[in-house]
């Protein structure tokens, strides 16, 4: 398991210059955008405009922050994503661009080079504790609000946006702290 803090993650530059991002992981490690086999980022986009292309990727996007966002995808159209909304899977390289729909918002971003890697990105909420099982991937948990992590060597408390990277084999249970928490899971598959 490794342990992501929020305060932790990486900013930089979006691709296209026009905001910036917060990499939450890259692999392999140290790998840049072009030659990334999976990436899990949060990015603020503060006014309209133009998604970076990145060819050969499949993305998935959720609204974590803000009122909302509208996308035109080439070859899909019109999509509208709020932070309740189902995330939305496709493809980096069809020309998208975003139309806010009252201010500024903080999306999550998961990308797998298509061929290589394929990837799942689900939000869930708990009022009590809920196991996550193993898997064929690795898997990384996103704390949307504070919540514990039960593993079989301790209790891992996150912060809301505090990530916990899970090899496949890893087994642990999800606690609220409060009467309920949220959390994003995101599962990293070989294509």
């Amino acid at each position: 398991m490794q342990l992501l803090r929020n305060s932790d993650h990486r900013r930089m530059p979006w691709k296209n210059g026009g905001g910036e991002t917060v990499e939450v992981i890259i692999h392999p490690q140290g790998a840049g955008l072009a030659d990334f086999g999976w990436r899990v980022s949060m990015a603020t986009v503060a006014s309209d405009g133009p998604f970076s292309v990145f060819p050969g990727i499949d993305r998935t996007l959720a609204v974590l922050t803000g009122d909302g966002m509208e996308l035109t995808i080439e070859g899909l159209g019109d999509r509208l994503l709020t932070p309740r909304s189902t995330p939305l899977a496709f493809p980096a390289d069809a020309a998208t661009t975003a139309r806010l729909t009252g201010g500024p918002i903080t999306d999550l971003n998961v990308m797998t080079r298509r061929g290589s890697f394929g990837h799942r990105l689900v939000r869930h909420e708990v009022t009590d504790a809920r196991p996550l099982p193993a898997s064929s991937g690795e898997r990384l948990l996103l704390a949307l609000d504070p919540l514990g992590v039960s593993t079989p060597d301790g209790l891992i408390g996150l912060q809301p946006l505090d990530a916990l990277v899970l090899a496949g084999s890893d087994t642990v249970d999800v606690l609220p702290v409060g009467e309920r928490a949220a959390f994003y899971l995101v599962e990293i598959m070989l294509a």
